[in-house]
């Protein structure tokens, strides 16, 4: 018998009528791009814990005053999300090219993440 037959892995399916323009004039144009860059569900969780970790530090500086912390946010923030892209989801971060709309979209997805507007499922599709 021959091997079984080998299935893409889901961060690199991709429908073959999928075309995104090469900049983005509203962040409702954006969004969307967004999320195909996220579909890995491993990247997902790590964008969760680090965005998680990101505002819960904020609100301790803000709290205690130690404001020489400050510097953990962006740590937090884009170190656990490009692990993702990079170990996981095996592209390039969109706030390489996008700052503004990717920080936005970051926390966009949070709460859609947090409300079960998004499943953390690998290619989940957005509820709203």
């Amino acid at each position: 018998m021959g091997e079984p037959m080998k299935t893409p892995s889901p961060a690199k399916a991709e429908p073959a009528n999928l075309k995104f323009p090469d900049d983005f004039e509203t962040f409702e144009d954006f969004y969307p791009f967004y999320l195909h860059e996220h579909r890995n569900q491993i990247c997902k969780f790590l964008h969760f814990f680090g965005t998680s970790l990101l505002i819960a530090t904020f609100i301790g500086i803000v709290l205690t005053g130690r404001w020489y912390q400050i510097w953990l946010i962006p740590v937090f923030g884009y170190g656990f999300a490009w692990l993702g892209h990079f170990g996981f989801e095996k592209n390039k971060p969109a706030s390489f090219k996008w700052p503004l709309f990717s920080l936005r979209a970051d926390f966009v997805m949070f709460y859609d993440l947090l409300t079960g507007n998004l499943s953390f499922e690998t290619n989940a599709e957005l509820k709203r």
